[in-house]
């Protein structure tokens, strides 16, 4: 159980990172280098560490799963944002919904790359121990679970900026107008009324599992 709670997290560092460093990425081909800059092209892990997104709420999760020997609860974490500065765009609106989207479609990415190895698994013509099996499992319900969190139209997540990036300037700029507020939200939807979000969520993560390991 250990074990497979350590490399849960070591799956979770790695799903969330790729996520910034696609960011990143996405903006340089847009011609920002901000990112580079800073040396957040990497997926050495240290650059994005974020203390409480990427150390603490996730190990509350699993330390509490670990102590009470149950399953651990949806594992939410993030990383240090990747600096990014739109002005630098070739197309300023393009660039905004390609970079934000970009995250997301990351862990989309990894969820079915991991739904594919766990098809091959189910094959006759290789099998994988039981520990990978399980993890290969834990990193598709983990990837859509940060893909279809990141997708809220609540700043500052990703689903926010792309919505911002397709609507007419003015509805922009009062959009704008509630990202001071973004992160108490979030706080308010993740710690003091969690059971609407996370029962969506969770619908949402149960049905694209299903979707993905059976119907690929």
């Amino acid at each position: 159980m250990a074990e497979f709670f350590a490399l849960s997290i070591i799956i979770l560092l790695f799903s969330v990172i790729l996520h910034e460093v696609m960011h990143g990425y996405v903006a340089l081909r847009f011609g920002d280098s901000t990112a580079q800059r800073a040396g957040r092209l990497t997926l050495n892990p240290i650059p994005h560490i974020d203390p409480i997104g990427t150390i603490l709420l996730p190990g509350i999760v699993l330390i509490s799963a670990l102590l009470t020997g149950s399953s651990p609860g949806p594992l939410l974490a993030w990383a240090k944002p990747v600096p990014v500065n739109p002005l630098n765009f070739s197309s300023i609106r393009k660039g905004e919904l390609f970079v934000s989207a970009a995250g997301v479609m990351a862990n989309f990415s990894l969820a079915i790359i991991c739904a594919l190895l766990l098809r091959i698994s189910d094959t006759l013509l290789f099998t994988f121990p039981a520990l990978i099996d399980n993890l290969l499992y834990q990193g598709v319900r983990i990837n859509l679970f940060l893909g279809i969190f990141n997708l809220l139209p609540i700043p500052p997540l990703d689903g926010s900026k792309m919505l911002m990036s397709q609507l007419p300037y003015g509805v922009t700029r009062r959009y704008q107008s509630i990202e001071p507020y973004g992160f108490f939200i979030l706080i308010v939807l993740i710690f003091i009324f969690p059971t609407p979000l996370f029962f969506v969520l969770n619908f949402l993560v149960r049905f694209f599992t299903k979707l993905l390991l059976l119907g690929l």
